[in-house]
């Protein structure tokens, strides 16, 4: 095992039955079984898990260069509400990819329905994660975009979801330098400040390397 693939994630030998649909809403709740192999002392293994299947996804870290600013959304999320009792987020762009759309194209989708702006740019993908791999099946694929922050809304969102967002822009240090305290608190913003705060030289550079 190289240091390059000491974290990588493996093929699991697991065997898998299901799924049994649970719910069809917003998004698909299904229950699937998956037997593990036998191991020493412990034997066989068998798992029922309930899986939320959000799927593709992809996250985008909006930056106007020329301000040197970087737009975030506040919004509603109920499971946070129910959480922590404090359900109006700030986050970046970020939502699931259609079915028929690449990673670009839905990047660039979501980056107009959430803050009213077109992309003047985007990055190849930054890096893809999996923000809650017990319980939900989502995927994302994070980019930097390049925006003019100053046509921003007062409101967006897209209609057919009953998505309400309030865009907003901060100067770049100061979102990274909210790293620092504990009011950030979703992954997606997380992942996102401390790509920016790892690559805050170069974002021109990575902005004009262009998609894939």
């Amino acid at each position: 095992m190289t240091d390059d693939d000491i974290l990588a994630a493996r093929v699991a030998d697991v065997a898998f039955e299901g799924p049994t649909l649970l719910h069809d809403g917003y998004r698909k709740l299904e229950l699937w079984r998956a037997t593990l192999p036998e191991a020493p002392g412990r034997g066989v293994i068998v798992q029922e898990r309930e899986v939320l299947r959000a799927g593709p996804c992809v996250g985008v870290i909006a930056v106007d260069l020329a301000r040197d600013e970087i737009v975030f959304i506040r919004q509603f999320r109920a499971p946070a509400a129910l959480a922590t009792g404090k359900g109006d987020l700030v986050e970046i762009v970020a939502g699931r990819m259609e079915p028929g759309e690449d990673a670009a194209f839905a990047a660039r989708r979501e980056l107009t329905e959430e803050t009213g702006l077109v992309a003047l740019a985007l990055s190849q993908p930054l890096l893809t994660f999996l923000p809650t791999p017990g319980i939900v099946d989502e995927h994302a694929t994070l980019f930097l975009a390049s925006v003019d922050a100053s046509a921003l809304p007062e409101h967006a969102g897209a209609a057919d979801e009953r998505e309400l967002t309030r865009p907003f822009a901060v100067p770049i240090d100061a979102a990274i330098k909210a790293i620092e305290s504990p009011v950030a608190s979703n992954a997606y913003l997380l992942i996102a400040l401390q790509w920016l705060a790892l690559n805050r030289a170069r974002l021109r550079a990575v902005i004009e390397a262009g998609e894939s």
